[in-house]
């Protein structure tokens, strides 16, 4: 019987160390990795940004900042920002699922604090019937990547960032959707809401011009004004 009981606790354990082993994820997506609903500039640009990353991999305690194309264009947020150990973590073109399938290595690095930006490229493809199947599906997907930085890394704080507006008034109803549901899913403690859009919309619900090139992503104003409301959390 003792010697049945030891071999049966052997097996448990083996069993729980195999399946750790199978659920621990590499820190980076596989350079061949496909992201369904990408478009043809984030195939190119994503495995490229991966490639950066894997180069300046990020440091315990780091600031990061997670999104697209507008969290990219923001270049160097530690001189921006003015902070040492702020890391830009935007692929141009990416979406939420984009994003769930990298965060591997922003969990495993315990960052002191993530300012989460994403979404608007999922609404994009939405209105243009490409792919994304709804506005649930992206805003399921926003708060997962909130929730599994929150569970996995309990004392990173986590900001969410409410969507910009654009030029493009079908997006802007999308927008107020997001917006409006991660503001109330902000009880489940999962992050906090940093109000971007209010800073950004003009009187007709656009992007405001003199922070944009285009009505979808910013000039060196709109990023100062962006700026100025991420320094009120900074410390």
């Amino acid at each position: 019987m003792k010697k049945y009981l030891i071999g049966c606790l052997f097996l448990i354990m083996n069993s729980t160390l195999s399946c750790e082993q199978e659920i621990k994820k590499p820190l980076y997506p596989s350079e061949n990795l496909v992201i369904e609903h990408h478009n043809d500039w984030a195939i190119k640009q994503y495995p490229k940004r991966i490639k950066e990353f894997r180069n300046d991999p990020l440091q315990k305690g780091d600031i990061v900042l997670l999104g697209d194309s507008i969290t990219e264009g923001g270049n160097d947020w530690s001189e921006k920002l003015d902070v040492t150990n702020v890391k830009n973590r935007g692929i141009s073109g990416d979406i939420t699922y984009g994003v769930l399938q990298r965060l591997e290595e922003i969990i495993e690095s315990k960052p002191q604090k993530v300012f989460v930006l994403i979404g608007v490229n999922d609404l994009f493809n939405y209105v243009a019937h490409e792919g994304i199947p709804s506005v649930e599906y992206v805003e399921n997907n926003i708060i997962k990547i909130c929730k599994q930085i929150r569970k996995r890394s309990p004392k990173t704080t986590v900001y969410l960032q409410s969507l910009l507006p654009t030029a493009t008034a079908e997006v802007n109803k999308e927008i107020l959707k997001v917006n409006t549901t991660i503001k109330k899913s902000e009880a489940l403690g999962l992050y906090q809401v940093i109000d971007l859009y209010a800073s950004f919309v003009n009187k007709k619900g656009f992007l405001k011009e003199a922070f944009t090139y285009d009505g979808l992503h910013l000039n060196e104003k709109g990023y100062e004004v962006w700026v100025g409301v991420l320094k009120l959390f900074l410390f």
